[in-house]
């Protein structure tokens, strides 16, 4: 029966109007009505098991509308840093959906389920081509965590690359039945250069995510209906320390992280359904 309702949850989201349904639970959860957005905010709580305790603002009533709750602020200390400066910092809390070896230029999504590197990045062959071979990680934030996507190590922005896509869910039940889920959906790629090599940070978005922001950009979804490049190599630059706030999303999604070929190891104890917390170390750069 349980596998029955799942069919029917991912058939159901074929037929839905994604993004249209998206901008206006985003129109709510702007709402700064206090009916409004403490109702919402508490029936979510409830709903997912929210745990504010580790939150910097620990009461739902303080929150001027459910995205400043959604995109809440954890207290000082709540997400220490790997000690060694050479490890992988997990970029969110959340859980493994899947990481390894990037075979060529495909990336496990789920079994019976790969999508290309290629087609992820926005269909720039030679953005793909440093990344063949690599390594990748795959971090899916649900309704209940802390939803704001860190840096796994120090970087420099090179380029960013918003494409535009579905907003199909990304839990597991869609990841095993959606084919090229996350070469599909709308997302936003953020390179950059590190002293081991270049790093690709990827903010998917999904089901009811009514945007991404970023720490320098701002707001970046929703935005027109093509690839659209932003190169930073010729401003000013902008570096981020391992463990520094990127991005986050306004209800929640995935993160995907790629190495190049040869300059990352990730943890053998982690898996597919591993849980992981922002800060944890991951694995190893080289």
């Amino acid at each position: 029966m349980k596998d029955l309702w799942q069919r029917l949850f991912v058939a159901l989201q074929y037929l839905l109007p994604h993004h249209a349904l998206s901008r206006l639970v985003g129109v709510l959860a702007r709402s700064e009505t206090p009916w409004v957005k403490d109702t919402f905010i508490r029936l979510f709580i409830r709903r997912f098991q929210v745990d504010l305790s580790e939150a910097e603002i620990t009461e739902a009533e303080r929150y001027p509308h459910f995205n400043a709750f959604f995109t809440r602020a954890l207290r000082e200390g709540a997400r220490p840093l790997p000690e060694q400066a050479d490890a992988i910092a997990c970029p969110a809390d959340g859980t493994v959906s899947q990481l390894g070896a990037i075979e060529g230029d495909r990336i496990f999504q789920a079994k019976g389920h790969n999508y290309s590197l290629f087609e992820l990045l926005g269909g720039d062959h030679d953005l793909a081509t440093e990344f063949l071979g690599g390594q990748f990680a795959t971090v899916y934030l649900s309704p209940k965590d802390y939803h704001r996507v860190h840096m796994p190590a120090a970087g420099t922005l090179r380029e960013t690359r918003y494409v535009p896509g579905r907003l199909f869910s990304v839990n597991q039940a869609t990841t095993e039945r959606v084919p090229g889920l996350f070469a599909r959906n709308e997302r936003l790629v953020c390179i950059f250069d590190t002293e081991q090599g270049p790093m690709a940070v990827i903010l998917v978005g999904a089901m009811i995510v009514a945007g991404i922001e970023t720490v320098f950009s701002g707001q970046v979804t929703p935005l027109p209906r093509h690839v659209t490049h932003s190169d930073y190599r010729n401003r000013q630059p902008i570096t981020l320390q391992r463990g520094e706030e990127l991005g986050r999303f306004l209800l929640g999604s995935t993160a995907i992280v790629l190495f190049a070929r040869g300059h990352a190891e990730f943890d053998a104890a982690l898996a597919a359904e591993s849980p992981v917390r922002m800060g944890q170390a991951m694995g190893t750069l080289r």
